[in-house]
């Protein structure tokens, strides 16, 4: 902790860069919010502690964002006055400063909201209505440890589960522990994937056997091409300084282009062009391009033949019958007799055949090049298939293992970093898709392998309890939110729910006990960066928590207590000593790394590299001592794997296009004629900061629509508009753009849902529009495939 002079004006950090003309805006809005004023939080704490002079806290943000950033809490009188970021290193190339975006520099607004939960409640209306009442501590507890009594001694292990909650990503965090106390307890249903990346999580080791792909990002420096395929780091940050080193990649001659619905921020800034592209169809796009590739015979063979499996007949396993090849697939040699022509992909796409064969040409000939793919093009209803396509186009071109190529697929650093965990035992070994509770839910027992379940053969039980501990995505950032309402709201079904959280969000309403959490600047933890990044955090605790909120270590404690398992569950530990136990075990394999007092103090350690990292590149400079961890040791184009499964229309050997439910073939487009898509927005992290006013000003909800399709609704700017389909009718404002292709819509994913009487969401969430159909090998979300209409109204 920093004592610190705040006199001095440069020490003022309210802006950086682009957030100057931003800051300028909230900070004019603040004045008028009233958030200076004595709110019962500033009350509160201004009756724990006496005036104080301001001191500075360096910490971090733990939600699930892309960015992971030093932030400095400016502290008076138990209570955040002012945030700003890290400014006390050089700015330098090797070392960029961790510098925070609009979301957490605006914290303020959201650690001091006025309706933060502040008591432990109990449910007293229907389940799913958000009528509670103030209840003590010990009947919270009390009822909690009944419930989990009776349902694990009548249903045992597989019906009770930890749901995906990444509001809070600590090392530190509730769910962690409640994991860790279930698993002493004995056991409980467990996922696997996220809602994030569960096609390409699933997708890309059936071709490098790892999601691992990724270099480090100043590679990016040494292509001549970058391709940015549904890839918007400028909104969704994607590793704290990614636009950074996109910025000196083009500063150093790469050319670069994006490949997207919208014009988004990243293309505005940074893109040498933009290709409009229809959702759902990215594979064939990708197609179209091999097929430019290996007509005008640029692909690199000789690559091709040492690397890879599959590419063509002469490289298939054996066994495997003819015209099973990528080579034979895309000529139209294979059972669909279709080549995949530019043409072919023009009337799929909508992007014109010339821009195709450019595009091709010029990656298959501008080398080094690298293909990103980001996560929303597969968060769709075959979204396995692009995340395949991109990883052969990378082999096709021999971008996979070079300085200044990328192997596409999920990208996750190469180069990564131990850091030590919470030990978290679980003896029960089932999982499910981390998409696929509601399965669970109804028809749990007997459920298996077709329905997502791995670890054993089949599930012994239906889901009854639920922990929901930091997260929205029991309703609002899961699909078919009238559905999942109707489904939770069944208490024949889901027998009890907990939920954790900071307010009374879209999830927290179907709580049968609602806990109020402490915030992110209440509570010491670790964090590590989301992608790419060399470095860890510690999270300083800023102030005390307010009312009767508690962290996560300390009621959990308390609630082993009355499971009888409270020595086992803290080992005799306080949470200080539990994050001194993991620097501890994680100094053990990084020599050097900081004590914990030294940890503490400075918040970051940085591990230093002489070199650039380069994903694959042992395997492609010395194939013999380094095979790909994949069975055959190579590149598999083919996978023997899929193919073994036998379901080859949707889950082909070689990656294939595959017609989308709801895409721009369905003829349900006769009904509703627009694809629609929720694009991440920086004025949110997921559906955290939806509540916050200043954000509110950086960015409203409104959804997106050209002016082509503006025109033939007779649609005015900024008035309010119906976006409906058969699963449900939201009503927010209109943004009539040019940044999103004529027919598609684009409502920013995140927004709490709010139905009124009539079932109309009056906010705004896409996932009222989004439907329950995982795909079919990750069992993942599909939720960019809708097709809506919109009218006035």
């Amino acid at each position: 902790m920093i004592e610190m002079n705040t006199d001095i004006l440069w020490k003022t950090q309210y802006s950086r860069r682009r957030f100057l003309k931003l800051g300028a805006a909230t900070l004019g809005f603040s004045a008028a919010s009233g958030l200076f004023e004595l709110d019962s939080f500033g009350a509160w704490a201004s009756a724990q502690a006496p005036m104080a002079r301001e001191r500075i806290v360096r910490t971090s943000g733990s939600h699930n964002c892309g960015g992971r950033c030093i932030l400095q809490a400016h502290v008076r009188d138990n209570r955040v006055v002012r945030i700003t970021t890290e400014d006390d290193i050089p700015d330098t190339d090797k070392t960029p400063q961790l510098r925070g975006c609009l979301r957490c520099r605006s914290y303020r607004d959201r650690l001091y909201h006025p309706e933060r939960l502040k008591y432990p409640m109990k449910r007293v209306g229907k389940r799913g209505e958000g009528k509670f009442e103030q209840i003590t501590w010990d009947e919270a507890l009390d009822t909690i440890a009944g419930q989990t009594k009776r349902i694990m001694d009548q249903y045992g292990p597989d019906a009770i589960y930890m749901q995906y909650a990444p509001g809070n990503a600590g090392r530190v965090s509730e769910r962690v522990w409640m994991s860790r106390l279930l698993g002493l307890y004995g056991g409980f249903l467990s996922y696997y994937g996220s809602y994030s990346t569960a096609a390409t999580q699933m997708a890309t080791p059936y071709t490098f056997g790892t999601t691992a792909t990724g270099s480090s990002r100043d590679n990016w420096a040494h292509s001549k091409l970058i391709i940015l395929l549904g890839w918007n780091p400028g909104e969704t940050i994607h590793g704290t300084n990614t636009a950074y080193y996109l910025k000196k990649a083009k500063q150093a001659g790469a050319r670069i282009v994006s490949i997207d619905p919208i014009y988004s921020d990243t293309s505005v800034a940074l893109a040498d062009q933009w290709i409009p592209i229809r959702p759902t169809t990215d594979s064939s796009l990708l197609d179209a391009m091999a097929y430019v590739i290996i007509t005008e015979n640029l692909q690199d063979q000789a690559f091709l033949d040492k690397y890879c499996v599959g590419f063509d007949e002469a490289h298939l396993p054996p066994g495997i019958p003819a015209g099973q090849s990528f080579k034979s697939y895309i000529l139209g040699e294979s059972e669909d007799q279709t080549a995949k022509t530019p043409a072919w992909a023009e009337a799929v796409t909508g992007i014109p055949r010339e821009t195709i064969i450019k595009l091709a040409r010029e990656y298959a000939t501008q080398r080094p090049g690298a293909l990103i793919q980001g996560y929303g093009p597969q968060r769709h209803a075959y979204g396995e298939q692009v995340v395949r396509s991109g990883t052969v186009l990378a082999a096709l071109t021999g971008n996979i293992g070079v300085k200044g190529g990328w192997a596409s697929g999920t990208g996750y650093q190469a180069r990564s970093h131990f850091v030590a965990a919470i030990p978290v035992p679980n003896p029960s070994k089932a999982r499910i898709s981390v998409f696929c509770w509601p399965d669970a839910i109804k028809r749990g027992t007997g459920m298996g392998p077709e329905a997502s379940v791995k670890g054993v053969k089949q599930l012994s039980a239906n889901l009854k309890l639920m922990f929901n501990l930091g997260g929205n995505c029991l309703v609002n950032q899961h699909a078919d939110n009238n559905g999942t309402a109707r489904l939770l709201q069944d208490e024949s079904l889901l027998e009890f729910l907990v939920v954790s959280e900071q307010f009374l969000t879209a999830s927290a309403k179907f709580a049968d006990i609602l806990l109020p959490a402490d915030n992110m600047y209440e509570r010491d933890d670790i964090v590590m960066p989301w992608g790419y990044g060399d470095y860890v955090l510690f999270m300083n605790k800023a102030v005390d928590t307010v009312f009767e909120c508690r962290n996560g270590y300390d009621w959990i404690s308390d609630l082993a207590d009355r499971l009888g398992l409270k020595d086992k569950f803290t080992e005799g530990r306080t949470i200080d000593q539990w994050l001194r136990y993991l620097v501890e075990e994680t100094a053990k394999k990084n020599p050097g790394f900081y004590s914990y007092e030294e940890f503490k103090e400075k918040s970051v350690y940085r591990w230093q590299y002489p070199e650039s990292s380069i994903a694959f590149q042992k395997q492609i400079e010395d194939p013999g001592n380094n095979p790909f961890p994949t069975p055959s040791g190579k590149i598999e184009i083919f996978s023997q794997r899929l193919w073994d499964m036998n379901q080859l229309q949707e889950i082909p050997a070689i990656p294939k296009y595959v017609k989308a439910w709801e895409g721009p073939e369905d003829p349900l487009r006769a009904k509703y004629p627009l694809q629609c898509i929720g694009h991440h927005y920086k004025r949110r992290v997921h559906s955290i900061f939806d509540n916050t006013g200043w954000m509110e000003e950086a960015g409203a909800q409104e959804v997106w629509v050209s002016p082509v399709d503006a025109a033939q609704r007779d649609l005015q700017n900024g008035e309010l508009v119906t976006v409906y389909n058969d699963r449900g009718v939201i009503s927010l404002p209109v943004k009539i753009t040019p940044r999103i292709m004529p027919g598609v819509v684009s409502v920013p994913q995140g927004a709490w849902w709010t139905p009124d009487e009539q079932g109309v969401d009056r906010r705004g969430c896409i996932n009222t529009l989004t439907k329950y159909h995982p795909t079919p090998l990750a069992f993942g979300n599909a939720t960019h495939t809708n097709l809506v209409q919109i009218s006035k109204g």
